[in-house]
């Protein structure tokens, strides 16, 4: 049966926060839903969530989200609850993605499956949407296996714990769709191209990476996750606090638990590499991008090689629209997001990669290189692109729209700045100010974020990456590769 996630005809959101039993009804349970899929749990003012199907790697299902969305609506409404925790069960993963091998199959069936499909899209999005806009503290563990549609229920909290089991990826170019649960907002506003480069590529960032790279806001080791808990139950908010205040008190509540950041694990996306990252992946064509990654020499050559025979075993429909979709998605506020992300599932579960990509890659005995439908890269032209991300991207009049659970939306994380990592926009905006040395650059920020666990790693390596200078003169931003001898400067770093 379908499950009856309610799509609208285009109009403009007014209601608020939908009512507890307005919810239970909504996502009232099917017929095969599990009983016990998802584990819910109080403990003074916390409320957790774990995600029960650790043989499945607890990968998100339509069950699942039928017992989570009202219940958070229920906390949302209720002065016990005052923290949040989404976490997953057993050792392995958080959630690894959403059921893709059981939407693969109702697609199988044919216009009346893929209508079950985008069904759950709509129930899948209205719940990252909530989350997103939650006005409660919360709190994601990101520890384990984070892909697809578990980063959905991570990535839009204000606060996001990675552990030295996280293991991050948007793999949905590997099995013919595109980055979705939000990824057209989050993943244009990482760093650089940063964003880009992990969507086209569906490459990984382990453990703290995800913390280096502003996917995480904190890094924790994962044997003080059930401390970490304990301790949160026991905090108590005034009750007039504001949402930021409580953040910040349990934003202070989780550095009490950091143990150092992890000595045998450098920076994944850091130096020559990252370098090469924002010159190759900066331009708009696939094409651009190809040719930018062949002319790579030196240290980065054999990185941007690898990288380019990855691109070319992605979905290629997959590639371009996911390259489209980093350009315009920066655009959007996160309401508008998962409006436009519904309309551009529909359109994948109606083509051919997605199905052929989860068949090759998971259904069948043995696994195999998908058939592409167009079957590489240098099939599909400059005119092609064109036509493509306009058949993906035009919602033509008429088009359902996703009713969300509330009004609530932003253009950019409201609490980004405060409790996550410093950014590149942060660093430069200082050096711009002038009169400040690499040394008090960095105390600077360690000042703001209260010697915050990361700080001092991150904003060298911006420095080392971006800046030059002479000792304790002001520091140079700099914006674009410079010929100039490399050993007239020195750039500046620990040792300052």
């Amino acid at each position: 049966m379908p499950l009856r996630a309610k799509l609208l005809p285009q109009q403009p959101q007014t209601r608020g926060m939908m009512s507890a039993t307005e919810a239970y009804e909504h996502f009232k349970p099917r017929d095969g839903d599990e009983p016990e899929d998802v584990l819910f749990n109080s403990l003074y003012g916390l409320r957790s969530i774990e995600l029960n199907r650790p043989r499945k790697y607890n990968a998100l299902n339509g069950s699942m989200i039928r017992k989570i969305a009202p219940r958070l609506i229920e906390w949302h409404k209720s002065d016990m609850a005052n923290v949040i925790v989404m976490k997953g069960a057993g050792d392995k993963a958080f959630c690894a993605g959403g059921d893709v091998a059981q939407l693969a199959e109702w697609n199988k069936e044919g216009p009346e499956g893929q209508a079950k499909s985008v069904e759950y899209f709509a129930q899948e999005y209205q719940l990252d949407h909530m989350i997103a806009t939650y006005q409660k503290p919360y709190v994601a563990f990101m520890d384990g296996i984070t892909m697809g549609g578990g980063v959905g229920l991570s990535i839009h909290a204000p606060i996001r714990i990675a552990t030295e089991r996280t293991l991050f990826a948007m793999p949905e170019t590997t099995i013919g769709f595109f980055p979705d649960v939000g990824g057209s907002f989050f993943l244009p506003r990482l760093p650089g191209s940063i964003g880009t480069y992990l969507a086209l590529t569906s490459s990984r960032l382990k453990g703290v990476n995800a913390f280096y790279a502003g996917i995480a806001t904190h890094y924790l080791h994962s044997t003080t996750l059930p401390q970490l808990e304990s301790r949160l139950a026991e905090l108590r908010f005034n009750d007039f606090d504001t949402l930021s205040q409580r953040l910040t008190l349990v934003n202070n509540t989780i550095e009490e638990y950091t143990t150092g950041l992890p000595h045998d694990e450098p920076m994944q996306l850091a130096g020559d590499v990252r370098r090469a990252i924002d010159r190759c992946f900066s331009h708009d064509s696939i094409e651009a991008i190809q040719e930018a990654l062949e002319k790579e020499t030196g240290d980065t050559q054999k990185w941007a090689q690898d990288t380019l025979a990855t691109l070319n075993q992605r979905s290629p429909t997959a590639v371009h629209v996911t390259l489209r979709q980093m350009r315009i998605g920066r655009k959007w506020d996160i309401a508008t997001t998962f409006q436009r992300e519904l309309g551009i599932a529909a359109k994948f579960m109606a083509g051919h990669d997605f199905t052929e990509g989860v068949s090759a890659q998971l259904l069948e005995e043995k696994r195999r290189p998908a058939n592409w439908q167009p079957a590489s890269l240098a099939d599909i032209s400059e005119e092609d692109s064109k036509a493509l991300t306009r058949d993906y991207f035009v919602m033509p009049p008429g088009q359902p729209r996703l009713e969300l659970l509330n009004r609530g939306t932003f253009d950019e994380y409201p609490f980004a700045e405060k409790f996550g990592i410093p950014t590149e926009k942060q660093v430069e905006d200082k050096v711009a100010r002038g009169l400040l040395n690499g040394k008090k650059l960095i105390n600077q920020f360690l000042h703001e974020r209260n010697n915050k666990q990361g700080v001092r790693e991150i904003v060298e390596e911006i420095l080392h990456r971006k800046t030059v200078g002479r000792g304790s003169t002001v520091l140079k931003w700099v914006y674009e590769e410079t010929e100039e001898d490399p050993n007239e400067f020195v750039r500046p770093g620990v040792k300052m």
